[in-house]
């Protein structure tokens, strides 16, 4: 099966001066078609650049990008329109109407017009009673749900969202990844980036890290999650905790703000009888316990923070 996104060896090199600096330093990626696949990185990591490239805004130094089996410099009209980009930035025509911004980029995909889906990409984008209201007129949440509409005029194989929530409502957050999800069901590709990581946590698939121009990590979603061998176990007290008994000190437990117990521990290591039976002969009155295992957040810190070291 030909891979909905293939990039091989993508490095990317700007000029600033006499001095250079490398934002995309041998890319690898491959992502199956009908993937829900999640890019991640902190600012400055290179996923903007890997993305403009993709979508033919900015020129590779080297390597290979093919969007559906379309190499994007050899067969670019073909690559270009297999692939729909929600940007970060909300930029517009603001001359045009919501209704008229589509039409006229289902014209520049040649979307025929018996094909065309504006009417109902309209109403799914919650932009029903702006249809004729011009852009400048759109708060930033209605621009935001504009740019998502644009990109979707030509059904694209691929979609990319760019940070799409960043700055929206809850109503249209909620919106967007049910129509995504559903996009998704039905074949499209997703590639999104997001710094808001449960919603990555949530909605991918798989996962890629990148950080410093390379990736760090590629996997699937659970994959990541066991390489963080972490665990927490608060035990909440009936009588707050003042002074850690002996038999506990040996586990490495704490004593909390509010003087509860917690215990951090590697599952792939620990004694949990041995654990939960020292925590028995302690004698401690226990009235709840919550646990926490490492997610998504911890994860990515954890791998970034490594590199960055």
């Amino acid at each position: 099966m030909i891979s909905a996104v293939s990039i091989q060896n993508l490095k990317k090199t700007y000029k600033e001066g006499k001095a250079s600096k490398e934002a995309l330093k041998g890319i690898h990626l491959d992502i199956e078609s009908g993937a829900f696949f999640g890019l991640l990185g902190p600012n400055g990591a290179g996923k903007s650049t890997l993305i403009n490239i993709m979508a033919g805004l900015t020129v590779k130094t080297s390597g290979t990008v093919a969007i559906c089996g379309f190499d994007i410099e050899k067969q670019m009209r073909q690559a270009r329109s297999s692939i729909g980009v929600v940007p970060q930035e909300l930029v517009l025509d603001t001359f045009f109407t919501v209704r008229e911004a589509l039409e006229i980029t289902a014209g520049y995909y040649a979307v025929p017009k018996a094909k065309r889906r504006t009417s109902e990409i309209i109403e799914v984008m919650g932009l029903a009673d702006k249809a004729d209201a011009h852009a400048r007129r759109l708060s930033g949440g209605m621009r935001r749900r504009l740019l998502i509409a644009k990109a979707l005029v030509h059904s694209p194989k691929v979609l990319i969202l760019d940070e799409p929530t960043a700055g929206v409502d809850v109503e249209l957050r909620t919106q967007l990844w049910d129509y995504v999800r559903m996009l998704n069901k039905q074949g499209t590709t997703i590639l999104l980036t997001t710094h808001y990581l449960e919603e990555a946590e949530e909605l991918c698939d798989k996962i890629a890290i990148i950080n410093h121009g390379e990736v760090i990590a590629c996997d699937k979603k659970r994959n990541l999650m066991s390489r963080f061998d972490s665990k927490q176990l608060i035990l909440k007290l009936t009588v707050p905790l003042k002074r850690m008994p002996p038999a506990l000190s040996e586990l490495g437990a704490t004593i909390t703000d509010e003087g509860d117990l917690m215990l951090r521990y590697r599952p792939s290591e620990a004694n949990i009888e041995e654990m939960l039976g020292k925590i028995r002969a302690s004698g401690l009155s226990i009235r709840d316990l919550v646990t926490h295992e490492a997610d998504l957040q911890d994860v990515f810190q954890h791998l970034t923070r490594k590199k960055a070291a």
